[in-house]
C-alpha cells in the first residue's frame, strides 16, 4: 500500500475505531499501531499533519467535484508537492510543542 515505506495508522476515538475487533484487526494487521489504551483520551490535536495542512489540501484538492476516489488521490498529491517548505516546518514545530505540552500533562487534556 505504501511501497515499501514505514508508516504509523493513527486513529480518532471514534467508538467503530476503538471496538474490540477494530483493534483486534488493526493489532494484527497494521505495523507500529499504537492501541487505544495508549492514546492520550483528551488530546485530538495529535496528529503531526495539523489542522492547518488539512485545510490547505481540502481547499485546494477540493476546489472542484472529483467523479471518484483515484481523482481525489491525484488532486491531494498533486497539491501536497506546492505546499511550501515553510508551512510545513511550521506544522512539525507547533506539532512538537504539542507533544511537549501532553507529556507536561501526564496524557491529560490540552488546548
Amino acid at each position: 500500500m505504501f511501497s515499501g515505506e514505514s508508516f504509523l495508522f493513527q486513529q480518532d476515538g471514534a467508538p467503530a475505531h476503538t471496538s474490540k475487533a477494530t483493534q483486534a484487526w488493526l493489532k494484527e494487521n497494521i505495523p507500529d499501531f499504537i492501541p487505544k489504551d495508549e492514546c492520550p483520551p483528551y488530546s485530538p490535536d495529535l496528529n503531526p499533519m495539523d489542522y492547518s495542512i488539512w485545510l490547505i489540501l481540502e481547499i485546494k484538492a477540493c476546489a472542484k467535484a472529483h467523479t471518484n476516489v483515484e481523482s481525489l488521490k491525484v488532486s491531494l498529491r498533486r497539491e501536497w508537492v506546492k505546499i511550501p517548505q515553510e508551512t510545513l516546518r511550521a506544522a512539525v514545530e507547533a506539532f512538537s510543542r504539542t507533544l511537549k505540552a501532553v507529556i507536561e500533562k501526564r496524557r491529560g487534556y490540552i488546548e
